[in-house]
């Protein structure tokens, strides 16, 4: 059993790294968490629009800890046009991000119509710029009756009959439309948790690809289920669906890899919900995500596929390669004498603090500093 394991430049393809003092708290846990880049997400307060904000925001992450290397995008809404796409790449911003109105957090200005924007994703496959989705529909609990005319009204409102467990495979045909439309426009399916969706990216062609979670090959449903620290958007599924992800990393499938989704949010919107206002969407692992896919890989015998999951898969499909001022190697180790190491309970700084996924717990592999 290796009691070292050396990775080259361990990248993250999906993080929220917030803003102000909590992105102050949060920014360093990257590299923390054994990772060089940062595939950063644009939902802010108020999101970032425009290749000016992307580049403010940059900045301001790159003051916090200049080490690591942000990859910037921008945020899909009506303010978006072909221009700006044009600005953005040549300016370095990588990709757009596109939330369904309401799905997630800070997504109340998403999108409703991906037709609205097919003047934007014709821009992004001429400059070759990536479209980011996350991969669900709204949620609409109205029924359809039965009979020819619940059957007509069943097929026109689609969302009808959708929650959270079925809202990312209503989904996948919106995925297969726009890869018909953009047959040359990467695309990464986000965060995916279900089979059908595992599925769906491994029926499409070379240009488009799916993150997948530490939390999500850890959870399923029975996890979340009154337990609102490993709540999250989309939410983890059933034992199948979890099998499905795992089953894809242990094949080693090159349009698969780690984004980690890594969402922290004020201890107190985690843990507490009103009767108007449910707790936070989001589960908090950067401080810990290398040892962490380490150790759930192992579980499940793919810790061989580690170096692919967590940075050659994505970097090719990003097209990324190390420069060589940037490359470097991060050492896991186990501790000595048969240990663990225990997951701090909480991070803090100032008044912000944030509490990490598996808090508590233990995990067989540590971060040594990068040589």
């Amino acid at each position: 059993m290796a009691s070292t394991i050396s990775i080259n430049s361990p990248a993250d393809f999906h993080v929220h790294l917030r803003q102000g003092s909590l992105s102050s708290l949060v920014t360093p846990h990257v590299k923390k968490g054994g990772f060089d880049l940062a595939y950063v997400m644009p939902n802010l307060k108020p999101p970032i629009t425009t290749t000016a904000q992307a580049l403010k925001y940059k900045h301001d992450l790159e003051s916090i800890d200049p080490s690591v290397e942000y990859l910037m995008t921008l945020y899909l809404s009506t303010d978006l046009t072909p221009e700006e796409i044009r600005k953005a790449k040549k300016a370095g911003v990588v990709g757009v991000k596109s939330y369904p109105r309401g799905v997630t957090t800070n997504s109340d200005g998403g999108i409703e119509s991906y037709e609205t924007y097919y003047p934007i994703f014709e821009a992004m496959q001429e400059v070759d710029m990536v479209l980011n989705l996350h991969g669900e529909i709204p949620s609409d609990a109205s029924e359809v009756r039965g009979g020819l005319l619940g059957k007509a009204l069943s097929s026109f409102f689609i969302h009808q009959n959708t929650h959270v467990l079925n809202a990312e495979l209503k989904f996948l045909p919106h995925l297969f439309k726009l890869h018909a439309a953009f047959p040359r426009l990467r695309i990464v399916l986000e965060h995916a948790t279900t089979r059908a969706a595992v599925e769906a990216v491994k029926s499409c062609g070379p240009t488009v690809a799916c993150t997948i979670t530490a939390h999500h090959l850890a959870l399923t449903v029975d996890d979340w289920a009154g337990q609102s620290w490993n709540y999250c958007k989309p939410v983890a599924k059933y034992p199948d669906d979890r099998l499905a992800l795992r089953e894809v990393i242990q094949e080693g499938h090159p349009r698969f890899f780690l984004g980690s989704d890594s969402a922290p949010h004020p201890p107190q919107s985690k843990s507490m919900s009103t009767i108007s206002q449910g707790c936070a969407a989001g589960i908090y692992t950067s401080p810990i995500l290398l040892p962490l896919v380490a150790d759930l890989l192992e579980s499940f015998d793919a810790l061989d596929r580690l170096e692919d999951f967590v940075s050659n898969f994505g970097r090719a499909f990003y097209q990324r390669t190390v420069s060589p001022e940037r490359q470097s190697k991060v050492t896991l180790r186990r501790p000595s004498s048969g240990g663990f190491i225990v997951v701090d309970n909480k991070y803090e700084l100032a008044e912000e603090s944030v509490v990490p996924f598996w808090a508590g717990k233990q995990l067989q592999w540590e971060v040594l500093r990068n040589e």
